[in-house]
C-alpha cells in the first residue's frame, strides 16, 4: 500500500475517525484505524464494537493494500504537520511498519493485520428514508441536551425516535429525557419512515452524527434502520451503530395535559435573569421563579454566598406561585427557544412545568420542579 494525500483532507478524516476510537481498549486492534487503498480511493474505518465509521477520500494511489495503525497517534502526527503539505503513507516499510512522510518529517508506526479488525456493518437495514441536513441538526440540538448520562437507566442513554399519527398528519417524533427534564420534537414524517415503531439511538452515536453534520456538504442525509442497528450516510462518510436494546418509558404520561396557569415572557430577558442569579446558586443549582400579575421574579438564597433577586415584565394574570428549578436545566431549554417569547404552563408548584416556544409548536419541553 502506498499513496499520497493532502494533509487537510487526511486531518479532517482522522478527526472523524479518532473520535469513535476509545482511548483505553483491552482489545488492541480497537485502538487502530483500518486504512485501505483501492482503485477509487482510500477507505478509513474505525469501530468501538458498538459504532463504526467509514470514510472514503481521494488520494494519489501508487499501490493498493491495507493495514491498521493507532488512530489517536496518527491524528496527533498529522495535526502537527505543516499546513498545505502532502503526506505519503506506505506499508510495509523496511521494518514492516506503516511509514508516514511529509517534507523532512518521517514516522514509522506499528501495525496490526486487517484480519483482526472487526466489522459491524454490512447488514441489510430494511427501513430507509432521507431527511434534510439542517432539519436533522435542528432535531438533535433540541433534544440531545436532555439525554440521560446515568448508566443504570441505560434505556434513557439515547434519543427515542418513532412514527406517530398526530391528528390528520403523520410526524416523526424525537424524544429525550433524563427523568428531570424532557424534550419532545416533531417533524413531518419522511417517506419511508412510516414503519419506525420506536428505536433508541445511543448518546455517543447522536453526538458523532451531530459533529459530522457540520462537516458534510450533503443537503440530505440517508438514514437506514433495522431492529438493532442504524446507519447514517453522508456522501463520503457512513456511520453505523447498534441501537440500545431496551424499552423506552411511556414518556407521554409525564407531559401534563391540564395546566391552567400560563406565564409568557421574553426568552432573552428570562435567560439573562436566570444566568445572572445563577452566580449565587452555583453550588446548589437551585433558583426560585415567583409569578405575579404582570411580572415574574427570579431569586436564590445561599447560606454561604448570599442572595440574588431580579424582576422582569411578563404576561401573567393568575394566582402567585413559587416554583423551584435547577437553573442549568432551565437554561438548557431556554437556549433552544428560537422565537421572541417563551411560555411556561403549570398547575401548581409541585407539578411538572411545560415549556414551549410561542412561535413554534413543533417542540415542547417538560421540566420537573426542584424543592427549594
Amino acid at each position: 500500500m502506498k499513496f499520497v494525500i493532502e494533509r487537510a483532507i487526511l486531518l479532517k478524516t482522522l478527526s472523524h475517525i479518532q473520535s469513535i476510537v476509545e482511548k483505553r481498549n483491552t482489545i488492541p486492534v480497537l485502538s487502530n484505524v483500518r486504512i485501505e487503498a483501492f482503485g477509487d480511493g482510500i477507505s478509513f474505518k474505525a469501530t468501538d464494537m458498538d459504532t463504526e465509521i467509514t470514510e472514503i477520500v481521494d488520494a494519489k494511489i501508487a499501490e493498493t493494500g491495507a493495514t491498521t495503525a493507532p488512530a489517536h497517534m496518527m491524528y496527533d502526527i498529522i495535526r502537527k504537520l505543516s499546513d498545505g503539505s502532502e503526506v505519503e503513507l506506505s506499508f510495509p516499510d523496511e521494518k514492516g511498519q506503516l511509514s508516514i512522510s511529509s517534507g523532512r518529517s518521517k514516522f514509522a508506526l506499528s501495525t496490526i493485520g486487517v484480519e483482526d479488525f472487526p466489522v459491524i456493518s454490512g447488514d441489510t437495514l430494511p427501513i430507509n428514508f432521507q431527511i434534510a441536513r439542517e432539519e436533522l441538526k435542528d432535531i438533535i440540538d433540541r433534544t440531545q441536551f436532555a439525554v440521560s448520562t446515568e448508566e443504570t437507566r441505560y434505556y434513557l442513554n439515547g434519543i427515542y425516535i418513532h412514527a406517530k399519527n398526530e391528528g390528520a398528519s403523520k410526524v416523526l417524533r424525537v424524544v429525550a429525557t433524563d427523568g428531570h427534564r424532557l424534550a419532545c420534537v416533531e417533524t413531518p414524517l419522511p417517506d419511508g419512515a412510516e414503519k419506525i415503531a420506536g428505536v433508541i439511538i445511543p448518546r455517543k452515536t447522536v453526538a458523532e452524527i451531530r459533529k459530522l453534520l457540520d462537516d458534510t456538504k450533503a443537503d440530505n442525509i440517508e438514514i437506514s434502520l433495522s431492529d438493532n442497528k442504524v446507519r447514517f450516510t453522508l456522501e463520503e462518510v457512513i456511520l453505523t451503530s447498534k441501537l440500545i436494546d431496551g424499552t423506552y418509558p411511556d414518556y407521554e404520561r409525564v407531559i401534563p395535559t391540564e395546566t391552567d396557569k400560563l406565564l409568557e415572557v421574553n426568552v432573552k430577558a428570562l435567560a439573562n435573569a436566570v444566568d445572572r442569579v445563577s452566580v449565587v446558586a452555583e453550588r446548589t443549582r437551585a433558583i426560585k421563579i415567583i409569578t405575579d400579575e404582570g411580572k415574574v421574579s427570579v431569586t436564590t438564597t445561599s447560606p454561604d454566598l448570599g442572595s440574588a433577586f431580579e424582576e422582569i415584565d411578563a404576561k401573567y394574570d393568575n394566582e402567585s406561585l413559587e416554583i423551584g428549578y435547577n437553573f442549568r436545566y432551565l437554561l438548557d431549554i431556554l437556549s433552544e427557544i428560537k422565537g421572541e417569547n417563551v411560555q411556561l404552563s403549570f398547575s401548581d408548584s409541585s407539578s411538572p412545568s411545560v415549556i414551549h416556544d410561542t412561535s413554534d409548536s413543533s417542540a415542547i419541553y417538560v421540566l420537573m420542579p426542584m424543592r427549594v
